[in-house]
């Protein structure tokens, strides 16, 4: 797939189909995708890359902490510290789209609480890459290139035919990962990427969010 065109297509998949996928091409995606910018190539990621009952482990258990109501504890922190900005509006109004498609009105809770879980199952995909760095780093160093990993990783899923998440709330309860996975606790948990083929009959997959206008965003110096 053409990079301009894989750049446009990438969305955020919510259901996957249950079908797996080979060991070989989750290694080809992570050879292409560590080709990605690192600062003075530090490279400063590590992957566990979860499937099978591994995954099935972990899902259950997630969903058990979730449901018992224990409290998350994610090892960094993904809150926004101010909720009155547009950043806050934007999240809100993705949630209102995703719900609309998927018909959970607002006051149904239990609706939302199942919506809430699918994320802690990795939208139940049937791969999982969990996105790791060395405690030796700092909490916010290795961020900047742990996020253009991902990216690339995204992107290089639809080459595939593979459907991708990144997302959160699967490394919510870190010692849930570390248990089932073998996470050493010198690794510093970060994020989850779900893998797998999508479910396009799934409502909540056919949402393209919107994009922030590019004048509204940059400050042009030195142009004429």
């Amino acid at each position: 797939m053409e990079i301009v065109e894989a750049i446009r297509a990438r969305r955020s998949i919510r259901a996957f189909k249950p079908d797996p996928i080979k060991k070989e091409i989750i290694k080809e995606i992570l050879e292409i995708a560590t080709r990605a910018p690192s600062g003075t190539n530090t490279q400063p990621w590590e992957f566990f890359v979860l499937a099978g009952e591994v995954l099935e482990k972990v899902k259950q258990a997630n969903a058990e902490h979730l449901r018992s109501g224990t409290p998350p504890n994610p090892e960094i922190s993904f809150a926004i510290s101010n909720p009155d900005t547009v950043y806050q509006k934007r999240r809100v109004e993705l949630t209102k789209q995703l719900f609309q498609l998927m018909a959970i009105p607002r006051d149904d809770m239990e609706k939302r609480v199942q919506w809430l879980e699918r994320g802690f199952r990795f939208f139940d995909a049937p791969v999982a890459i969990i996105v790791s760095a060395d405690r030796l780093l700092s909490e916010e160093g290795p961020l900047m290139d742990i996020g253009a990993v991902m990216q690339t990783i995204c992107l290089t899923a639809l080459n595939y035919g593979l459907g991708t998440c990144i997302e959160y709330q699967g490394v919510m309860y870190p010692e849930v990962l570390r248990q089932y996975a073998g996470i050493p606790e010198s690794k510093r948990i970060l994020a989850a990427i779900a893998v797998g083929f999508p479910d396009w009959d799934f409502p909540a997959n056919k949402l393209e969010s919107t994009r922030e206008l590019v004048d509204n965003i940059t400050n042009w110096c030195g142009f004429e």
